[in-house]
Order: structure tokens, then sequence, then C-alpha cells
């Protein structure tokens, strides 16, 4: 299973320059709630839900959603093996929760620094 990122979705959605390979897209997809909160919020601010907003929609029927229930939100404040940004932490301690759960999960994403923890935690990593 392949946890993906928020900035692996919105690379998809705003066409930039890098974009996640099709074969993605038929993989099966899990995701923290959380987004669902980005997604929106920067298609907001961007003043692309006209545009865009259909599309998100899309992506996150295509995505199976994990709550940020309580072991979820525990394990965020523990340390990491790596520095990590707050919602990073967030990403992070979902997709180890899969894991822990017995899922095999691998994380998309193009921020190297989420990249990078996901790498020291473990877990298995989606090449981009």
């Amino acid at each position: 299973m392949t946890y993906l990122d928020t900035s692996v979705a919105l690379a998809h959605l705003l066409a930039e320059d890098r974009a996640p390979p099709a074969e993605l897209w038929r993989e099966p997809l899990v995701a923290s709630r959380l987004l669902e909160y980005e997604l929106w919020v920067r298609l907001h601010a961007l003043d692309l839900m006209a545009t865009h907003g259909e599309a998100a929609r899309t992506v996150l029927e295509r995505v199976a959603i994990l709550e940020l229930i309580a072991p979820v939100l525990e394990r965020a404040v523990a340390p990491f093996p790596a520095p990590v940004r707050t919602l990073d932490a967030l990403h992070l301690a979902s997709a180890d929760f899969l894991r822990q759960q017995g899922v095999a999960v691998r994380v998309a994403t193009y921020d190297q620094r989420l990249f990078g923890a996901a790498r020291a935690m473990g877990l298995g990593t989606y090449d981009l």
C-alpha cells in the first residue's frame, strides 16, 4: 500500500514540473485525513477551487483516509530519528501506525525531509 503525501497530490493537481507516474494512481493508496485538509487549504489559498475542486475530489475519492486517531497522535509527539515538521510528523505517524497494524506501506513524497525521515524510520518509500 502506498501512503500518499500531500506534495504528490498537489503536484498531480497543479501540473507541476514534477508529476507522479501514472502507475501510482493504480496502486492502493492511503493517507491521513490531513491530506484532505492540506489540499483544500492550498486550493483555497491559490483561488483554484473553481478550476481544480472537482479534480481534488476525484483524488480524495481514490485514497483510503486514515483518521487522526489517538495512537497516531500519540506517535506524532514522540521522537523521530530525523528532524521533522509538525504536519510531517502526523503523516509519518499515520504511515507508522499502518505498519504497526501489519500493513506493508511505502511513502510517496516529493518532500526530501519527509522522505529522509521515512527512510530513517525504516518505512518503505515510493520511487518518484
